[in-house]
């Protein structure tokens, strides 16, 4: 087998098989196959497609390339819950506790964030003491002994994608559909769980910002994860404003918190139900989905699901004190230039801004401020006179809050009239 004829095979819009795929991704990640031909046939995949059958094949050589967690020895359904990302989005932090107090297991490994704003790691991090690399081992007693543990990737879980990721940023091949889903389904399925969430993102502050799109790749990834024997659903969700009211670590762990104590902003309660609701759907723990949707709720209203939360931040080292979270020592109010209804908070922009403070990073080696951030003062369809305050800024420095203000300038709309805003969540499929 030769990587010439792979790629000159899929250069003319022909099917892969399996073993050619295989070929292909064992060969690049052992370092045989070189970063020329590689980037060659991801390139000519981009152009003339993948079938669900090579994105399968994909998705099953790229977790062979590494270790594959089993968490058959935990007793119970193990839940697992991935989003696309966007700004202010700290969904996992309310559902998988949400779903924990339920009765569900939950085993989730995530990543820390590139862009806008940080990952759920980089949330976890802000928690003073709060520890996410755990070996497997620990990973799966804490798992078997309390029901919930988030914490970081291990090396060993699907390097092929690692490697592959890297050369699909350099050349301009990272829109695949398949290749996302493949890189997305990959990790997910490695991990082990029996059920799965997808929170998939469309607009503004969302990777992929048609929603056509998005739908298509959340279809697709609900068919590899039922192909690969697990119960996948997926939840679309808008992105064209930012998710609650806080952007940035910290801020958006208090949120979450409030959130667990059924307070804090309706958009993210909302969202989080409806991704709590469909797993404890899939698990069988509710006949339908309104009695879903009532199961999950009374995890917040008790206050189980807040205790669980806090009983994961313990078990890794955590301060369940929320109130020594870092505070940012500048907080400067950003003020409304005009008066009107808002018709648009640009999630990318905000995030931009955001980013701007050292909420997010960059590059992988950019340092993460826990406390920077933005709180909005409103969302879309508010009224906002002139000089009120539209969002609050947690910064270090006035530089830092002139350069975030300058992004935000374009990221706030008014308007005389009450605009039409497209619903929070657009559907579910399963």
């Amino acid at each position: 087998m030769l990587m010439y004829d792979i790629i000159s095979k899929k250069r003319d819009g022909y099917e892969l098989s399996a073993a050619e795929i295989d070929f292909w991704i064992s060969g690049y990640t052992q370092g045989v196959i070189p970063d020329y031909q590689c980037s060659a046939l991801l390139m000519a995949g981009l152009l003339q497609g993948f079938t669900k059958q090579e994105t399968l094949a994909m998705v099953e050589s790229m977790i062979a390339s590494g270790e594959r967690i089993d968490l058959s020895d935990i007793e119970g359904i193990k839940a697992d819950k991935h989003s696309t990302g966007g700004v202010g989005d700290k969904t996992s932090l309310v559902v998988m506790p949400i779903i924990a107090a339920a009765g569900l297991k939950v085993a989730k490994m995530s990543g820390r964030g590139l862009g806008h704003t940080g990952g759920t790691l980089d949330k976890l991090a802000a928690i003073p003491g709060c520890y996410t690399e755990l070996t497997t081992a620990e990973f799966k007693q804490q798992v078997r002994e309390i029901g919930i543990a988030i914490i970081s990737q291990t090396a060993k879980l699907v390097p092929a994608d690692k490697k592959l990721y890297a050369l699909r940023d350099a050349t301009a091949t990272v829109d695949s559909l398949a290749l996302i889903a493949a890189s997305i389904m990959s990790k997910k399925i490695a991990t082990g769980a029996d059920i799965l969430a997808l929170d998939v993102k469309y607009g503004s502050g969302a990777f992929m910002q048609n929603l056509a799109d998005s739908r298509a790749l959340a279809q697709l990834m609900v068919e590899l994860a039922q192909a690969s024997g697990i119960k996948a659903v997926a939840v679309l969700s808008s992105m064209e404003q930012p998710l609650g009211l806080a952007i940035g670590n910290a801020l958006e762990v208090k949120e979450a918190a409030a959130v667990l104590t059924n307070n804090g902003p309706d958009d993210l309660r909302e969202l989080s139900l409806t991704l709590a609701a469909e797993l404890i759907l899939l698990a069988g723990l509710a006949p339908d989905r309104a009695q879903a949707v009532d199961l999950a709720r009374q995890q917040l209203t008790s206050g189980a699901a807040l205790a669980k939360f806090r009983q994961m931040i313990a078990a890794q080292g955590g301060d369940t004190d929320f109130s020594h979270l870092p505070v940012s020592p500048l907080v400067v109010e950003y003020r409304a230039r005009e008066s009107g209804y808002l018709t648009a908070i640009d999630a990318r922009k905000i995030g931009l801004a955001a980013l701007c403070l050292g909420a997010g990073r960059e590059k992988k080696e950019d340092v993460i401020d826990p406390a920077a951030g933005i709180i909005l003062r409103h969302k879309l369809e508010e009224r906002v006179e002139t000089g009120e305050g539209v969002a609050e800024v947690h910064c270090r420095t006035q530089q830092q809050f002139a350069a975030a203000g300058e992004i935000a300038d374009d990221g706030f709309a008014l308007a005389a009239d009450i605009p039409e805003t497209a619903p929070l969540i657009s559907e579910i499929i399963s």
